[in-house]
C-alpha cells in the first residue's frame, strides 16, 4: 500500500512539473477581446491551418503579444492588420485581398482542377483512338485471320 501511494505521488509530481501554466489574459478585457477578433483573421505562420488565436506555437504567442502592445498604443484594427501584412505578406491573412500578387492564392486551386480535368479528357480520347485503331484490321489481315480460323476448324475435324 505504501509503495502504491509513493508511486502515485511521484507520478503526480512529474505530471505537474511537465504541465505548462496557462497564458495570462490581458489585464484589460476589451484589449483581449480586440486581440482575439484581430488574431482570428490572421493565419499562424507556423501551423498555417490554424488561426493565430487558436495556435499554441511560440511564434503565435509572440504575435498575439505584439497585437496587444499595438492595441495599447492606440492603433486601429486596420493599422494593426496593415502592420502584420507589411511584415509577413498577404499570406498571413485568411482572406487575402484580390490583387495581382494574390491571384494564385484565389484561383490556383481552380486552375489546377481545370488543367487536371482537361489532361484526363485528352488522355482518354487518345487512348480510345488507339484502342479503335488496334481493333480495326486491314483487309489483308482480315483474310489471314479467316484463313487461320478455317484451317483450325478443318484440322479439328480431321484428327
Amino acid at each position: 500500500m505504501k509503495r502504491l501511494f509513493l508511486t502515485l505521488c511521484t507520478t503526480l509530481l512529474c505530471c505537474s512539473a511537465i504541465a505548462k501554466e496557462a497564458a495570462p489574459m490581458a489585464e484589460d478585457v476589451q484589449v483581449e477581446k480586440r486581440m482575439v477578433s484581430i488574431s482570428e483573421e490572421l493565419r499562424c505562420l507556423v501551423c498555417q491551418n490554424e488561426s493565430l488565436a487558436g495556435s499554441h506555437a511560440d511564434l503565435a504567442q509572440d504575435l498575439r503579444r505584439e497585437i496587444r502592445q499595438q492595441i495599447r498604443l492606440g492603433k486601429s484594427d486596420k493599422e494593426i492588420m496593415d502592420f502584420m501584412v507589411g511584415r509577413y505578406g498577404d499570406f498571413v491573412r485568411y482572406r487575402p485581398p484580390l490583387k495581382a500578387t494574390t491571384f494564385l492564392l484565389w484561383f490556383g486551386p481552380l486552375l489546377l482542377l481545370v488543367a487536371g480535368v482537361a489532361t484526363l479528357l485528352l488522355y482518354l480520347r487518345r487512348r480510345g483512338r488507339r484502342v479503335a485503331d488496334a481493333a480495326a484490321l486491314s483487309t489483308e489481315d482480315q483474310q489471314k485471320v479467316e484463313a487461320l480460323l478455317k484451317e483450325a476448324a478443318d484440322s479439328g475435324r480431321n484428327p
